[in-house]
């Protein structure tokens, strides 16, 4: 008995060392494979580079001039000959030649995908949605949300869900600040648009209502953590190496902590969107989600993916593009008193909401909102991997596996594309005798262009035609420091740091 007594202990004290070996081996291994990698990474990257760039971007000595890294970005492209440079440090070549564009967009698409390492970086966040796909599924989900978001009953169901909040939240939320001198008085209209947002790509897409714009701006649990999420997952690809990041979510510490716990609240959130839509039924339905759960039904990841992506779409560009239109016109009275006249002119009365009809005939407003995401993209830049070697049409040399960036924010702020008055806003660039004229798509790569052309923007100009109309013809709102430029946080697509505060004052007669 005591000899199995002994034998049971020491088989106990086995297994323990093994068991400690196994785990010390196991961090030993992945610790050399992290710094292994790290190592070749950084030959990669040759961060000796001592160019003036890459020194400025090392030691972040452009702040000294700069208040926003895009300001940074579009001196140097402005500097350079070809309208390109090469961050060497990244392994990054930033283009704004519009030549340059097409040939990424359409001329060699196939060479130019999102890639492995833009998949990688965003995986978390938006999985295997239509923004971080290439190939099969790209087409495949392309082909499924063109279908439905050109149909005349979509686009009529989003014209309803726009109007009904902007009848029912926003004009009686703005009504209910009008005139307050006090600090009550001061709203963050950024905030306010994102609510807004956020409730009708809801409503229109998933069939359900958050309320975010109720008079009271409830807290929104799901809508922080999206905010959250874009944030972390957008400061992963302003790292020098994705090793530093990856290294954190391994380990489960500092922000990859934070975008877990951001994307499990996100994950909480669509799975119970899903159910509800099962319970309730999806046949006779015309938001997207349900649209898409009568093709794919059996597959919730991708459902989730799927909400996600539409999130991303029809929230956050829509609330940036608002945010900037007002605060340009803030600081142009001429153009608001334009669009006002205009919206008289067809609409017959003040303050009302324009149908697809009127729309169509309000060709000022049409170039007001060309013009500020001209200056100010919701996006303000977009990136591809080379595949093969290549030579762009500047003659820039690519190595295969180099990150290609297309800069529309800069390309909004070159002479050689817009003129000599290229920092000024005028409407009028986009209008003749009257009648808005488009360019093309690669000297303007808002929407982007050739095969990736953003699906939604034709919805997205009719929910921004709306709330213009409705309250540059209802409100007089100015900004609390006109004075001041934007300062964008880093995201997905452009925020402005510290919101817009505006004083808001509900016109007479």
């Amino acid at each position: 008995m005591n000899t199995m007594s002994a034998l049971s202990v020491n088989s106990g004290y086995n297994l323990d060392s093994i068991s400690t070996v196994f785990c010390f081996l196991f961090f030993f291994f992945t610790a050399m494979f992290s710094l292994f990698s790290l190592l070749l990474f950084i030959l990669r990257l040759r961060p000796w580079c001592n160019c003036h760039v890459c020194r400025s971007f090392l030691t972040s000595s452009w702040t000294k001039d700069f208040a926003n890294f895009c300001d940074w970005y579009a001196h140097l492209l402005r500097k350079s000959p070809t309208g390109t440079i090469h961050i060497h440090v990244l392994g990054n070549v930033v283009t704004s030649n519009p030549e340059n564009v097409e040939y990424m967009l359409k001329t060699r698409f196939d060479n130019y995908p999102k890639g492995k390492p833009f998949t990688v970086l965003l995986g978390d966040l938006l999985g295997c949605g239509i923004f971080n796909v290439d190939g099969h599924m790209w087409r495949f989900q392309r082909k499924m949300a063109s279908l439905e978001l050109g149909s005349v009953t979509v686009r009529s169901h989003a014209l309803e869900v726009v109007a009904a909040e902007i009848q029912s939240r926003l004009i009686p939320l703005m009504a209910s600040v009008s005139g307050n001198d006090s600090d009550a008085g001061v709203l963050d209209l950024q905030d306010v648009f994102r609510r807004f947002s956020f409730d009708n790509i809801c409503k229109f897409s998933f069939g359900l209502d958050p309320g975010c714009l109720e008079p009271s701006l409830p807290v929104s649990k799901f809508a922080d953590a999206f905010d959250l999420a874009s944030k972390l997952s957008a400061e992963r690809s302003m790292k020098s190496s994705p090793v530093f990041w990856k290294i954190k979510r391994f380990f489960n510490v500092g922000s990859e902590k934070q975008l877990k716990e951001a994307v499990r609240i996100i994950d909480d959130q669509a799975k119970e969107m899903i159910k509800q839509r099962r319970k309730m039924g999806y046949v006779a339905k015309n938001d997207l989600l349900s649209r898409f759960m009568a093709i794919v039904n059996d597959d919730d990841q991708y459902l989730r993916d799927i909400i996600v992506s539409f999130l991303l779409a029809g929230r956050d560009t829509i609330s940036s593009g608002l945010t900037s239109l007002f605060y340009l016109l803030s600081q142009h009275p001429e153009v608001t008193r334009a669009i006002r006249e205009e919206s008289d002119r067809v609409m017959g009365r003040a303050g009302a909401i324009p149908n697809f009809e009127q729309m169509r005939e309000m060709h000022y407003l049409h170039a007001v909102l060309y013009e500020t995401m001209r200056l100010f993209p919701p996006v303000q830049f977009d990136s591809k991997f080379c595949q093969e070697d290549d030579v762009l049409p500047d003659g820039t040399y690519v190595k295969s596996g180099t990150r290609v960036t297309y800069h529309p924010y800069a390309m909004g702020r070159m002479e050689s594309i817009w003129g000599p008055d290229c920092l000024d806003f005028k409407p009028e660039r986009w209008l003749k005798n009257g009648v808005y004229s488009p360019v093309s798509p690669y000297k303007y790569p808002v929407f982007q262009g050739g095969d990736r052309v953003c699906l939604g923007k034709e919805l997205a100009l009719v929910e921004m035609k709306c709330v213009a109309a409705a309250l540059v013809g209802r409100f007089d709102i100015r900004v609390s420091q006109p004075g001041h430029a934007p300062r964008f946080a880093p995201g997905l697509t452009a925020t402005v740091r510290g919101g817009l505060p505006v004083r808001v004052e509900e016109r007479r007669g």
